[in-house]
């Protein structure tokens, strides 16, 4: 069993519950309520742009310049490529990258967020990695069980998840899985399986709740 497949099985009511939610159910059948996604993706928007940061803190945190190498090539996959799907996707609405950066975080963005940054402040490389692998890995889990339940054709969300079904961001995942694995072979020690862990249910929770912000939306449309 891989790290990665450990820390899931730690949690995995957390991790279905992240994985099978109402609101990505929604997406795969068209039923969704645009006004809800469009405030979940303004929300992402601003979420990548605190992941980007993350990412450049996990530079600053490695020992080495593989390990740099791998954090630069993260946050460039933020900022030029997801947040571009962004940019895209909201533009059909009339809303600029300017007013998408400039809108207010909501307040389980700022928790989540927070949340990351704070755990790679306070721990190493590997915690910092921990706390990002539900995101990074997890889209792309949710991306490829959309694609194979989504309603065809026409689906209105189907670029989004074409994009986190798809090769690029898939291979995307599958890296940073490998680079969780090796650092964890670095840097863990059995002392810090549980603490680790419980950083994997935390941020899987997080994310949860981020759903949970775009399918309240969907309920009062």
């Amino acid at each position: 069993m891989s790290f990665f497949q450990h820390l899931k099985a730690s949690a995995a009511s957390e991790w279905r519950d992240y994985i099978h939610h109402p609101f990505t159910d929604a997406m795969a059948d068209g039923s969704l309520p645009q006004a809800a996604f469009r405030h979940y993706l303004v929300q992402d928007y601003l979420f990548l742009i605190e992941f980007a940061r993350a990412y450049a803190l996990a530079v600053y945190k490695s020992h080495d310049l593989a390990d740099m190498r791998d954090a630069a090539a993260g946050m460039s996959a933020i900022l030029d490529v997801e947040m571009k799907l962004h940019v895209t996707l909201c533009a059909s609405w009339g809303l600029t990258p300017a007013e998408l950066e400039q809108s207010q975080a909501a307040p389980e963005t700022l928790a989540y967020t927070r949340y990351v940054l704070d755990t790679g402040m306070r721990g190493d490389l590997l915690a910092l990695h921990v706390a990002l692998a539900p995101c990074i890995i997890g889209y792309a889990e949710v991306g490829k069980r959309l694609a194979a339940i989504a309603s065809e054709p026409a689906n209105p969300y189907s670029v989004w998840i074409d994009e986190y079904a798809g090769s690029a961001y898939q291979d995307l995942a599958s890296k940073a899985s490998a680079r969780l694995e090796n650092l964890h072979a670095r840097y863990a020690t059995p002392a810090r399986d549980m603490e680790l862990v419980r950083i994997f249910r935390d941020a899987t929770r997080l994310e949860t709740s981020f759903w949970e912000m775009g399918w309240r939306a969907s309920q009062v449309q």
